[in-house]
């Protein structure tokens, strides 16, 4: 067993570069394999999810880090050394180890199965809080920021109370059977009556009313991050949907949530262009998260298995997903990456 790990740390060391396509440009980056380091399949997944996000490197790039105190408590300093390594030409055996240990101190534990989409929302956190250079962390949050307009609308009176927010994830309920990401995206955005004990206050009425509410689209970020819901609580047990999703390689949200825009809303372009899919495979108290990059011309995807120590590359077809899906990402299809 001694001889085996050796081999396949040998291995990882040698052979864990791939050549990886994504969005409507060819790009080619390095993908970079990472061990299981007490249940850490989750991070290693987001950071290579992050690695393969051009937009977020250069924007650590810029980040005059040299200055910062070397804190291991520090989750932006570690994220862009790691990020760094992954991306270098000399082989680190565990470049993904000190980050580890950097949510670990801020309570994101190791020999814990943490969720993608906590763990990433967290990170986005951490930069918020612990990076000097506030403007790069506000650039960095505005890479996924969806900016929202809340209306909530009295039935009693047609008294309309509205307010701004933004969201870093769309968060989209499933079907307990089959479902696509288009039908998902256009549930989250109808209008929803709230009655009985649901009923919201109203100040023209001055007391709970029969209310609607709804959102509205005032702008989308360059990456569009979805979060797909598959987990249910019943009764205080937590079950998992095992329905199939399809989703696009591309998609207009124009043309999907013709509905869904705010009067305010100025953008012209909302192409987008899957990149990322971050996939849960197992049951809800054990399990494996699996990255999956880029497309190709049969309509793949390439993924790095981050699991055991080593890994392997896997081919699933966009439409057929037999994992438990997680967490999506898409890139917006800008004109200059057309060509026109």
């Amino acid at each position: 067993m001694l001889f085996i790990d050796r081999v396949l740390e040998y291995l990882a060391k040698m052979s864990s570069w791939f050549s990886c396509r994504y969005g409507p440009r060819t790009v080619h980056f390095s993908m970079r394999g990472l061990r299981n380091h007490h249940l850490s399949c989750c991070v290693n997944t987001l950071l290579q999810t992050l690695s393969a996000t051009l937009e977020l490197l250069n924007l650590l790039d810029k980040w005059e880090s040299s200055g910062v105190q070397a804190d291991g408590h520090n989750v932006p300093l570690q994220l862009k050394r790691v990020l760094s390594a992954m991306r270098g030409d000399v082989p680190h055996h565990a470049p993904h180890l000190d980050f580890l240990h950097s949510l670990d101190r801020n309570c994101i534990r190791l020999h814990v199965q943490h969720d993608a989409d906590e763990v990433f929302l967290s990170i986005l956190n951490f930069i918020q809080q612990q990076m000097d250079n506030r403007a790069l962390a506000l650039e960095i949050q505005n890479l996924y920021r969806i900016s929202v307009e809340e209306h909530l609308q009295c039935l009693e009176c047609n008294s309309d109370q509205t307010q701004t927010s933004f969201m870093l994830s769309l968060p989209l309920h499933l079907k307990d059977d089959h479902d696509s990401l288009e039908s998902s995206m256009a549930s989250f955005f109808e209008h929803q009556e709230l009655r009985n004990r649901d009923c919201c206050y109203c100040n023209k009425c001055e007391t709970k009313t029969p209310s609607k509410k709804g959102v509205k689209l005032l702008s989308l970020p360059r990456i569009l991050r979805v979060n797909l819901k598959r987990f249910r609580n019943y009764a205080g047990t937590v079950r998992k949907l095992e329905g199939r999703v399809t989703f696009p390689e591309t998609f207009d949200l124009s043309e999907v949530l013709k509905e869904a825009f705010s009067s305010d809303f100025n953008q012209n372009d909302c192409r987008y262009a899957l990149y990322a899919v971050v996939v849960h495979s197992g049951y809800v108290m054990s399990g494996t998260i699996q990255p999956t990059f880029g497309s190709t011309s049969n309509g793949t995807m390439q993924m790095t298995a981050t699991y055991n120590r080593y890994f392997r590359l896997y081919k699933i077809r966009l439409t057929l997903m037999h994992f438990i899906s997680g967490l999506y990402l898409f890139e917006t299809i800008g004109k200059e990456l057309l060509g026109n």
